[in-house]
C-alpha cells in the first residue's frame, strides 16, 4: 500500500469524521476500482493501472449459476491480496450484516462495498457506518437510494446496474465495455467486474478501460484502446423471468 494510503488507513484507526472518510474517496477520483477474486487477479489490476481492488467471494456470474449464500471474502484471501499489491484493498459485505464489515474492519480493509451482489442479511435495513472507522461505499440506482445512504454515513457513491448482463441500459456490463461514457455522463470513476477475467484477454481489456477512463474526453486515443479486445464475458438476458434481480435488493 502506498504511504499517503497508510496514511489515510492510519488515520482511520482514530475516532474518524465523515470528512475523513469522503477525504479517501477523493483520492480515487479520476481511477478504476477492480473486482477480484485472488492475489493473481489482483496483481494484474494493479499492472493495468487500477487505483483500488475490490475483493470478493466469488464471480456475480458464478453466484447466480451456483446459487447459495453468497458473503464476504475469507479474511485469509484479503491477507493474501494485500500482501501482492499496493493500491487500496476493498471488499464486499452483505447488505445490513453489520457483523461481517466488524470484521473487514478488524482485518484492515481500505473501504468497505455493502454489496446488493451478495446474498442480503437483512431486506429493511443497511448497516448504520456511523459505528465504524473504515469507509463504506453503497450501490444506488436512483437518487432516493441515494438519500438514503448518505445519512447513514456512506462516504462513497456507485451506481447500480444489473450484473451480469449485456444489455446496454445496464450501467454494470456497459462500462466494462466503453467505460469513457460513464466519465462523459459525470461519474467520478469507473467499478469494474469480476466479470472482465472471464473475457478473452482480461489483461488486455483491462489496461484498455484504465486508459478509457484516464482520456474519456480523447475520442482517437478511445479508438485505439478498444481495438482488437476480444471476446467480453457473456452475458445474460433481463427478458427471462426466472433470472433473479440483484440492483433491487435492499433499496
Amino acid at each position: 500500500m502506498s504511504n499517503t494510503s497508510n496514511g489515510i488507513v492510519a488515520a482511520l484507526r482514530e475516532p474518524s469524521s465523515f470528512s475523513v472518510k469522503v477525504g479517501f474517496a477523493q483520492m480515487l477520483r479520476g481511477g478504476v476500482i477492480m473486482d477480484v477474486v485472488d492475489a493473481e487477479q489482483a496483481r494484474l489490476a494493479e499492472e493495468a493501472g487500477a487505483c483500488a481492488v475490490m475483493t470478493v467471494e466469488r464471480v456475480p456470474a458464478d453466484i447466480r449459476a451456483g446459487g447459495g449464500v453468497a458473503r464476504m471474502p475469507d479474511p485469509t484471501l484479503l491477507e493474501d491480496i494485500k500482501r501482492a499489491v499496493t493500491v487500496p484493498v476493498m471488499a464486499k459485505v452483505r447488505i445490513g450484516h453489520f457483523v461481517e464489515a466488524q470484521i473487514l474492519e478488524a482485518v484492515g480493509v481500505d473501504y468497505v462495498d455493502e454489496s446488493e451482489v451478495l446474498a442480503p442479511a437483512d431486506h429493511q435495513h443497511h448497516i448504520n457506518k456511523h459505528n465504524f472507522r473504515v469507509p463504506f461505499v453503497c450501490g444506488c440506482g436512483g437518487l432516493g437510494e441515494t438519500l438514503r445512504r448518505i445519512p447513514e454515513d456512506a462516504a462513497m457513491i456507485r451506481t447500480k446496474g444489473e450484473a451480469c448482463t449485456g444489455g446496454v441500459v445496464e450501467v454494470f456490463a456497459f462500462a466494462k465495455r466503453i467505460a469513457a461514457l460513464m466519465m462523459q455522463l459525470g461519474c467520478d470513476g469507473v467499478f469494474v467486474g469480476s466479470g472482465i477475467f472471464k473475457s478473452a484477454d482480461p489483461a488486455r481489456r483491462a489496461r484498455a478501460i484504465v486508459q478509457a477512463v484516464t482520456h474519456y474526453s480523447d475520442p482517437e486515443i478511445l479508438a485505439e484502446v478498444i481495438c482488437g479486445l476480444g471476446e467480453a464475458m457473456a452475458g445474460i438476458s433481463l427478458s427471462d423471468a426466472k433470472v433473479e434481480r440483484f440492483a433491487s435488493r435492499s433499496e
